[in-house]
C-alpha cells in the first residue's frame, strides 16, 4: 500500500485529537462533500451512460436521492466553486470567470473577498471540524489568506497552480498542507491517477479526527479535468479500441469511482458512515480539452459543454445520501443549483445562514417535506482573454423560470428562448413567438444582478487580440484559463 508522508508539523492538531473507536459520540451529521472536475450530466451510469462504468456512485443514487434538474454555479471552476462557498447565486457573486480583466490586457485570478463567509468558515462555527484537499481555485496565488487554510479549513491539502508572477513559484503536482511550504507531491507513476493521491491524504486525515465532533470534509477530486492527461494505469478500457485520450478519460472516471468506493468503506470502518450526509456533484459541465465530449455522450441530450450556458454546459449530476433521512432511490425534478447548498448546511448543521447567501435550503426536500421553489435561477459568465479574442466581450447569461430557458452571448445579440419540458436539447429557438416571456427574460438578465470588479456588465468589449508573450502555458494555468 502507497504512503503519503508529510512533516509532523503539518498535522498541528493531531495531539489534542481524541482517537474513539465504534460509533460516533456527536448528535449532528458529518458532511462528505464529493466534488467532480468538468463530470457532464451524461458520464455516470445513473444518468444514462452506457459505457463508461461507474458502479459505486450508480450505487450511492439508488440509496439516496438522485436530481434531475441540477445546476452548478456557472461554467466553469472559478465563478462555479465560489457559488458553492458563498450561497451566492452567479450573477451576485464575486467572481465571474476564471480570470477577471483590470485592464492594459491584464487578465488575473479573482479572490473571495475577506469578508465573504465560505461554507468552512460557517461550518466552523457550528463546531464541525472541516477540511478541504485537492483544487480550491478561489485564491490570489500570492496572497496565502486567501488559501482554502485561512478560509475555514482547519486542515488543507491544496494544489495550487504553477506561477512565476510574484516571486513565488507554485506547482500544481504540489499540494501544500496548511498553507505551508513543506509541502507533499503528487508523482505520477506512483498512483492509478491523482484522485487516488487525494484519497490517501483524506484517510490520512480522518485518522487525526476528533470522534466527539463532526467533521465537514470537502474532496475536491481532479477527475475528468483534460489536464490531467497522464495517469499511470494502463488497463483499464485497454481492450476497447479507443483512442488513448479516450480511453484516459473514461478511465479517470472509473478510476474516481473507485477511490469514492474506498473513502465510503473507509468511514464504515470508522463506524462513521450512517451518521453522514454525503453529497456528489460536478463544477461544471463536460470539457473538451485533449477529449471529444461527443465520444461518450458526455453532456447527456443537452446542447453545450464547459464554458456554454446552455444546459450540457450548466446542469450536472447531483446525488445525496443520508440513511434514515433521505429516502433510498428517490428522483427528483426539483430546480436548484449550488447557491442552495450553504443555506442547506446552516439547516443541516443547525447554524445561521450568512446574510449574504441568495439561495433557498432544499433540506426539506431531501427529508421528504415540503420544499420552496425559486421563482428563477440565472447565470452570468465572463470568457477569458487571454488566448482568444472576446466575441460580444465574452458575456455569456443563461435563465431558467420554470421550464422557459434564456440564453444570450453578448448584451447586443437577441436572447434566445427554449421550453425544456418539449425540447431539453434546445434546438427550437421559441424567441420569435414568446415575446412576453423573453421581455420577463431580459429583464431578469438586466435588473436580477449586482457589479463586481473584473467583470463588467458588458464583457470586456475591446477585442483582445492575443499576443506571443502572453500565450506561455505558465500564464494560462496561472491565470486559471483551464
Amino acid at each position: 500500500m502507497k504512503q503519503i508522508l508529510w512533516a509532523s508539523a503539518c498535522l498541528t492538531t493531531v495531539a489534542s485529537c481524541s482517537f474513539i473507536k465504534g460509533n460516533p459520540k456527536h448528535s449532528k451529521p458529518n458532511i462528505l462533500f464529493l466534488l467532480a472536475d468538468d463530470l457532464g450530466y451524461g458520464e455516470l451510469g445513473c444518468y444514462g451512460q452506457q459505457v463508461i462504468q461507474t458502479p459505486v456512485l450508480d450505487s450511492l443514487a439508488r440509496q439516496g436521492l438522485r436530481f434531475t434538474d441540477f445546476y452548478a454555479g456557472n461554467t466553469v471552476s472559478s465563478p462555479s466553486r465560489a457559488v458553492l462557498m458563498t450561497g451566492k447565486n452567479a450573477t451576485n457573486s464575486t467572481i465571474r470567470g476564471n480570470s477577471g480583466y483590470f485592464g492594459d490586457d491584464r487578465w488575473m485570478r479573482v479572490a473571495l473577498k475577506k469578508d465573504e463567509v465560505t461554507l468552512g468558515e460557517m461550518l466552523q462555527q457550528t463546531g464541525y471540524q472541516t477540511a478541504f484537499i485537492g483544487k480550491w481555485h478561489l485564491d490570489d496565488p500570492n496572497d496565502l489568506s486567501t488559501w482554502a487554510y485561512n478560509r475555514g479549513f482547519g486542515f488543507a491539502a491544496q494544489e495550487q497552480w504553477e506561477s512565476r508572477f510574484g516571486g513565488i513559484r507554485y506547482d500544481e503536482q504540489m499540494h501544500w498542507i496548511n498553507g505551508k511550504a513543506d509541502s507533499i507531491y503528487y508523482h505520477e507513476e506512483e498512483w492509478n491517477c491523482k484522485d487516488e493521491f487525494r484519497t490517501e491524504i483524506a484517510f490520512n486525515y480522518l485518522d487525526t479526527i476528533n470522534r466527539e465532533k463532526p467533521f465537514f470534509l470537502f474532496m475536491s477530486y481532479r477527475a475528468p479535468h483534460g489536464h490531467e492527461r497522464y495517469i499511470s494505469n494502463k488497463e483499464l478500457y485497454a481492450d476497447r479500441g479507443w483512442p488513448e485520450n479516450e480511453r484516459v478519460h473514461a478511465a479517470k472516471i472509473t478510476l474516481l469511482d473507485r477511490q469514492i468506493g474506498r473513502l465510503l468503506k473507509k468511514l464504515e470502518n470508522m463506524g462513521e458512515l450512517d451518521n453522514t450526509l454525503i453529497i456528489f456533484t460536478s463544477d461544471n459541465g463536460p470539457h473538451q480539452e485533449g477529449h471529444d465530449p461527443t465520444f461518450f455522450d458526455s453532456n447527456g441530450n443537452f446542447r453545450g459543454i464547459k464554458r456554454d450556458m446552455y444546459e450540457g454546459g450548466i446542469r450536472v449530476p447531483f446525488i445525496a445520501v443520508w440513511k434514515g433521512k433521505i429516502e433510498s432511490g428517490s428522483v427528483s425534478s426539483h430546480i436548484c443549483g449550488f447557491q442552495d447548498l450553504m443555506p442547506t448546511l446552516a439547516e443541516v448543521s443547525g447554524g445561521e445562514i450568512p446574510s449574504q447567501a441568495n439561495g433557498i435550503s432544499i433540506l426539506p426536500l431531501l427529508t421528504g417535506k415540503m420544499q420552496t421553489e425559486h421563482l428563477f435561477l440565472n447565470w452570468e459568465f465572463q470568457l477569458d482573454g487571454w488566448s482568444r479574442e472576446l466575441s460580444d466581450g465574452g458575456f455569456r447569461q443563461s435563465a431558467r423560470m420554470g421550464n422557459w430557458k434564456a440564453v444570450r452571448y453578448g448584451v447586443a445579440q437577441p436572447t434566445e428562448l427554449y421550453d425544456l419540458s418539449s425540447d431539453p436539447s434546445e434546438s427550437n429557438d421559441l424567441a420569435q413567438k414568446k415575446t412576453a416571456i423573453v421581455e420577463q427574460m431580459n429583464l431578469i438578465f438586466d435588473k436580477k444582478r449586482s457589479d463586481t470588479e473584473g467583470f463588467p456588465y458588458r464583457g470586456v468589449v475591446q477585442h483582445y487580440k492575443a499576443r506571443d508573450k502572453f500565450l506561455s502555458h505558465e500564464q494560462t494555468r496561472q491565470t486559471g484559463n483551464l
